[in-house]
């Protein structure tokens, strides 16, 4: 049996769980950009693990991107330095890892530069995610918001910041594991950093 393509929406960072359906559906991916924008969701927030835990990172929006904004019309908020806290955290978080140093020339920039839209942002990580890990593809995108996709496996809810995603992970060795144990689905840069070119493997 051929699986369907899927519709996934644009994260920041995003999870293991993510990569692993971009996988399974590949070439057939087409990402939402019409949708109106769901607040506490991976759309601009990713998970680490810190010396205490998981650690949240949000990407703060402007002010009135709310239900009734479009994805890709969500602006970047820059009131205050959350580039730098973000990288700082990184930084932190997986200076000790093996591959963070490798990686590290290609995602400082992202914590410099300004960016006005969280879906260009987004995009850009993603694209240069996609090609680390061994997973190019030429993104195609929505054209209007549709509700429902029969001929498609709809994942724009699924993988959620709000509830626990049921999926089978084997471990994989992360920095802090000695304090927490094994944390599963964290964002990409947890499996990137540690695992670096096996991470398509490990896919």
């Amino acid at each position: 049996m051929i699986d369907k393509g899927a519709v996934l929406p644009l994260f920041y960072l995003p999870p293991v769980a993510y990569f692993t359906a971009f996988k399974h559906h590949r070439p057939d991916i087409l990402i939402e950009r019409e949708e109106h924008f769901p607040k506490q969701t991976y759309r601009n927030r990713a998970n680490i693990y810190s010396p205490d835990g998981v650690l949240s990172l949000t990407v703060p929006v402007v002010k009135g991107s709310k239900m009734h904004t479009r994805v890709k019309d969500v602006k970047i908020s820059y009131d205050f330095n959350w580039q730098r806290l973000h990288w700082m955290s990184l930084e932190t978080c997986y200076r000790r890892s093996a591959y963070f140093e490798y990686y590290e020339d290609d995602f400082a920039p992202f914590y410099q530069k300004h960016f006005t839209y969280l879906f260009d942002y987004n995009e850009a990580l993603l694209q240069m995610i996609l090609k680390f890990i061994k997973l190019p593809l030429e993104l195609q995108y929505t054209e209007t918001y549709e509700a429902q996709y029969p001929k498609r496996k709809d994942l724009r809810d699924t993988i959620s910041a709000k509830k626990d995603y049921d999926m089978q992970q084997k471990p994989y060795f992360q920095v802090f594991e000695e304090r927490n144990g094994f944390i599963k689905n964290l964002s990409i840069v947890d499996l990137l950093f540690n695992q670096g070119p096996q991470t398509i493997n490990y896919l």
